[in-house]
């Protein structure tokens, strides 16, 4: 995407940024000094010292614009990626970090001006992630049916033991898991719960899924990569009174029922993200995550 195609930049910043305001400001100056109309969801604009013309939701502003800039943590941009998945909005996400580990949002704050006009500009490295689908299937119909950008995960409820997950792949069955849930993660995800709970790192270009159990009563219960072609069910193996829990990119959870079954597949939607071209994928697994160091 190039300049002259970027006419409006919707800005999403995170709820806790109370003293951003003057940062905030200052880059809706910058944009419209180059004839680009900065969008402030209706959240954000909340955080500015000055009035705002046009604030939509963000559920609706990746409609409304050509360029989603998210300013906070993974977390912020985790929650925009959903919305855009639901859209189907075909545009660029450029995530600058203001929260903590930044693993998404990789792009600094020193780094924003330059990373902004690379994208205007259309120079800047741009990588399509994979994204995850998980639909509950309840009675034979979708009772739910949601995207994901680094996983979807099945866990206990507070009130129940080790759970059990009877899995298939591709119509075969393939193993019981018996633990405290289980991650279903996508490359990107895969620097996340995932890697905290012993599964691999998948770079972002793999197109694959990795199954991860979370505690597993079992020592031969390892995690699995599977191909992201693959539709994968899992039915958890319950009683009517316990608890077992789906969530979607540790964002929303669903409560499933008893006889439920979570169909997973390739999402059809791939979410573009603008990543900074001053360091590759390699040097952000060293820098943020201390990848490989003693």
């Amino acid at each position: 995407m190039t300049a002259s195609a970027i006419k409006r930049v919707g800005i999403v910043a995170k709820a806790s940024l109370r003293g951003a305001a003057d940062q905030l400001s200052g880059i809706a100056a910058w944009l419209k000094a180059r004839g680009i109309e900065p969008m402030f969801d209706d959240r954000s604009a909340a955080l500015l010292n000055a009035a705002v013309e046009t604030s939509p939701s963000r559920d609706r502003l990746p409609e409304l614009v050509d360029l989603i800039l998210v300013l906070g943590g993974d977390g912020t941009l985790l929650a925009m990626a959903d919305r855009m998945a639901v859209s189907r909005c075909d545009i660029p996400i450029l995530g600058v970090n203001f929260g903590g580990l930044g693993f998404l949002t990789e792009v600094t704050l020193p780094e924003l001006y330059k990373a902004l006009e690379s994208t205007l500009a259309g120079t800047a490295p741009t990588e399509e992630r994979l994204m995850i689908r998980a639909a509950i299937m309840r009675g034979g119909e979708i009772n739910s049916d949601r995207q994901a950008l680094n996983d979807v995960v099945i866990t206990r409820g507070a009130r129940s033991r080790i759970i059990d997950l009877s899995v298939s792949i591709g119509g075969e069955f393939v193993a019981r898991f018996k633990a405290d849930g289980l991650i279903v993660a996508t490359p990107t995800g895969s620097t996340a719960y995932n890697l905290a709970s012993g599964g691999p790192i998948l770079h972002p270009a793999v197109d694959a899924f990795v199954l991860t159990p979370i505690a597993p009563h079992t020592l031969t219960n390892r995690p699995l990569v599977i191909s992201a072609a693959s539709e994968l069910r899992i039915q958890p193996l319950m009683e009517a009174d316990e608890e077992t829990i789906l969530t979607y990119d540790g964002q929303t959870a669903v409560a499933l029922q008893q006889h439920d079954t979570v169909v997973i597949t390739r999402a059809p939607f791939r979410l573009r993200l603008v990543h900074a071209a001053t360091r590759s994928y390699y040097e952000v697994l060293r820098q943020k995550l201390k990848w490989a160091e003693r």
